[in-house]
């Protein structure tokens, strides 16, 4: 059984509760893609319990699965794999949908909720079976995968080599169903685990303001081939040299333009778009839809940390207006009134906007955004 930080009381209350004291009853494998438009993650970080929850909170993650994969015995239970001597490590399998999260994104979320440099087990979970690990589905996953792992070691974050390996993925078995979802179906026991384990501590610690920069420089500069990008706000005295006078109205004036009379309210292409004073990316076609406003209209942005949420009340009526994080320009506003899965209407104006297609993303700058648009 795995070691856990919490009372034997507590640890047996749970295994009763979870049903490991009852039975190795076991769920169904999901190893295969269900329907087009989707794409299969695997990570192993240690304690699938915990892996599985952080996954989880992802916006465009559909499902994680929690099981085993990369050992030599076919269909493990719990108990073997906890034996240490499958082979089998403890996983999930993360299913995400590309429109909405990209495969490196998942990528620079898991580096920051493991300890890479641990080839023993993670945290308070020691053994083999324990240890941190990406398994690619293709060759586009194991490049960005090592990509990865590369720009974590340049970035200096930890003193000792990241020991997580990259493995070519393989079969994958579901673990029994008392283990999926046990954050929420335990949650008492789960939160005890959890604060006894080490990670969060762990992670609290590492990962301070200035970690994070230099990893997400380094990250950048090897998944999205900007250098390091900087998005910021041009200089007052080059906006007016730089923008088309209904470009300055717009973004800087908080400016309308006319309906259907712009560049962007028809466009059909795939890339994306950016800000035409920061160049910050801001929408994905993927989340472009026809609302027949006339203006390009979005469910969804494709970076939520470059946008900014403000009453608008100029009209004599409340509204929320749409503002670019870095280059502070008037984009539009939003509305509650879009198609799913968000249920919102970004109605923006093209005049804000610079539109990048797929096939000038890696020589723009943006070729993180590449994997959005599989074939």
């Amino acid at each position: 059984m795995k070691t856990r930080t919490i009372s034997i009381s507590l640890l047996a209350l749970s295994l009763v509760i979870a049903g490991i004291l009852t039975g190795e009853v076991r769920s169904g494998m999901k190893t295969e893609e269900k329907d087009t438009g989707t794409a299969l993650a695997t990570f192993a970080g240690g304690c699938f319990w915990c892996t599985e929850a952080d996954f989880e909170k992802l916006p465009g993650v559909i499902e994680v699965v929690s099981g085993y994969t990369g050992g030599h015995v076919e269909d493990p239970t719990y108990k073997q794999v906890c034996s240490g001597t499958t082979g089998h490590v403890e996983a999930v399998q993360v299913r995400f949908d590309p429109s909405r999260i990209s495969y490196a994104d998942l990528l620079k979320y898991f580096w920051r909720h493991v300890d890479p440099t641990d080839a023993g087990g993670q945290f308070v979970d020691r053994g083999s079976q324990y240890r941190s690990a990406i398994f690619y589905h293709d060759e586009e996953q194991r490049r960005l995968a090592e990509l990865s792992k590369e720009a974590l070691d340049r970035a200096g974050v930890f003193k000792k080599p990241v020991a997580t390996e990259i493995r070519k993925a393989s079969r994958f078995y579901s673990a029994e169903d008392y283990h999926q979802g046990y954050f929420k179906t335990c949650p008492v026991q789960y939160g005890a685990y959890r604060s006894g384990s080490g990670r969060d501590g762990f992670i609290e610690g590492v990962w301070d303001k200035e970690s994070v920069g230099k990893f997400e420089t380094e990250f950048d500069k090897a998944i999205g081939g900007d250098g390091g990008k900087v998005y910021k706000k041009m200089d007052q005295s080059l906006l007016k040299s730089s923008l088309t006078p209904e470009q300055y109205h717009v973004t800087q004036q908080c400016g309308t333009e006319p309906p259907f009379q712009n560049e962007f309210w028809n466009n059909k292409r795939e890339g994306i778009y950016v800000d035409i004073v920061s160049g910050e990316p801001l929408f994905s076609s993927l989340a472009k839809y026809d609302s027949g406003s006339g203006w390009p209209s979005f469910f969804q942005p494709l970076e939520p940390e470059n946008i900014v949420e403000k009453t608008d009340s100029s009209l004599g009526m409340a509204r929320v207006e749409v503002r670019s994080a870095h280059g502070d320009s008037h984009l539009g506003h939003v509305f509650p009134d879009g198609p799913g899965p968000t249920g919102l209407r970004y109605c923006i104006n093209s005049a804000s906007l610079r539109f990048i297609p797929k096939e000038d993303l890696k020589k723009e700058g943006y070729g993180k955004y590449l994997s959005l648009f599989r074939e």
